[in-house]
């Protein structure tokens, strides 16, 4: 055996007894062991010959949350009824700022899912370039189908116990899935009214009390400049790209908005009950009005098919329709191996994760496979905390930046990740490898934080 290969196997043996550790410690949490995997084997290869990281067993720390706070939710419906609801708070890694990352209210919720994106956070809050930990919560609550008044319940006893574990340099949250500008509204204004203190504890906040502008579009914005970035990378451009979009949150409708803005053509968006198609790429008009479906009717997707005569329904996900870009938008793993070949089989040509990990581990291979350029979840998706991170300052500062500035900074942000992606993905082969890049990236600042700690 070569020395090279023997190498490879040995890497490959540390990695399999990681992740078996791993899997033993945290057993029934599917989502939180993929993405450890997912990052691991990108990191393992680069640290093999950096003795310093096995050393301190940095990876192995990495893998463990440094807290994990669960507790329960008790809240009164309108007939009276008392429910209760299970929440939590992931405080992952605080080696280079506050916690960071969102609040998801879904009945999926559950301590696996919130580990997995707590992990995820702290490095895609590191690819930022902003001071700020990872961090995750939320609650297996159902925003679905309750009244304002039931949510303001929710969200003011959710926050009557998580206000004790949060602060503006301690933990930030921000909304996700389920927790928009309403729930925001409702928890800060019980932090505020338990500590009598208006601080930026929260990000997402209303333009009337705080909020940033832009944060709304960031990570939709974000996911595209790049993926332009990407194309631009590898001698392509975004014109005239067809756009295969999931989701119709506000991350896919502003991710179909900047495919407009930049000359491609947005062709779906979806939601639970199935997908929209319209193969003429749909029109500001149309996204405007799908936004006001979801955000203010809050009505389902098959609506819009309804409405407008060149837009059909069809049952399940969007990936059996042709186009050049795929970008998942709704949540993990709505992608698997057999709708990534018929992508690839259809001529995908780019994939940008704007979902928190949208992509099963046997769909990235396949991609990687295919020389389809694949932009993972932790680079694509970051300029939405990216833009919190520049709320928290402007909150810090008693400041506000206008809609350009803030434009500025999120273009130049992802330009960055992209080139520190670029930098670290390099593998000498036909495309950059952004999902090496953005685990090396990502990793090498938490690490060396980490190190220059000492042993805690």
């Amino acid at each position: 055996m070569s020395k090279l290969h023997a190498s490879e196997s040995k890497t490959q043996e540390y990695l399999d007894r990681y992740m078996e550790g791993v899997a033993k410690r945290n057993p029934g949490q599917p989502e939180f062991v993929q993405s450890v995997y997912e990052v691991a084997s990108s990191i393992f290869p680069y640290i093999a010959d950096k003795p310093k990281y096995h050393k301190l067993q940095i990876l192995e720390r990495m893998a463990e949350p440094e807290r994990v706070i669960s507790f329960r939710v008790p809240w009164t419906d309108d007939a009276g009824r008392i429910r209760t609801n299970r929440g939590w708070r992931i405080q992952f890694n605080s080696a280079i700022g506050p916690y960071k990352g969102g609040l998801r209210f879904h009945p999926s919720v559950n301590e696996s899912v919130l580990k997995f994106l707590g992990f995820e956070q702290t490095f895609k809050n590191s690819l930022t370039g902003l001071p700020m930990g990872g961090g995750k919560g939320g609650a297996n609550f159902n925003p679905k189908g309750k009244s304002d008044l039931e949510i303001m319940r929710f969200c003011q006893s959710f926050m009557t116990e998580l206000y004790r574990h949060i602060g503006p340099d301690t933990d930030v949250p921000a909304g996700d899935i389920g927790v928009g500008g309403r729930e925001i509204g409702f928890m800060f204004g019980q932090y505020k009214r338990i500590r009598n203190e208006f601080v930026g504890v929260l990000t997402g906040k209303g333009l009337e009390f705080g909020g940033s502008k832009m944060r709304t579009e960031a990570t939709g914005y974000g996911a595209i400049f790049f993926m332009r970035n990407m194309l631009a990378q590898h001698k392509d451009t975004i014109e005239g790209k067809t756009v295969l979009i999931s989701g119709s949150g506000n991350v896919a409708t502003h991710a179909a908005e900047k495919c407009l803005h930049l000359g491609a053509k947005p062709l779906t968006m979806s939601d639970s009950g199935g997908f929209i198609h319209c193969k003429d790429g749909f029109t500001q008009e149309q996204i405007d009005w799908i936004k006001d479906l979801k955000n203010v009717r809050r009505g389902r997707i098959s609506e819009a098919a309804d409405h407008f005569e060149n837009i059909s329904f069809h049952e399940g996900r969007p990936w059996s329709v042709a186009g050049d870009c795929a970008v998942p938008s709704a949540t993990q793993n709505e992608i698997n191996a057999e709708e990534a070949a018929m992508l690839i089989k259809n001529g995908v040509k780019v994939v940008a994760e704007a979902a928190n990990m949208p992509c099963e581990q046997a769909a990235v291979e396949a991609f990687l496979e295919a020389d389809v350029l694949f932009g993972p979840a932790k680079a694509v998706n970051a300029g939405g905390v990216g833009v919190s991170g520049l709320e928290m300052s402007q909150n810090s500062a008693r400041i506000a930046w206008d809609n350009e500035q803030l434009k500025t900074l999120l273009e130049n942000m992802m330009k960055e990740i992209h080139d520190s992606c670029v930098k670290f993905g390099d593998t000498g082969g036909k495309n950059t490898n952004y999902l090496q890049g953005a685990n090396i990236a990502g990793f090498v600042k938490v690490a060396d934080a980490m190190i220059a700690y000492g042993h805690v």
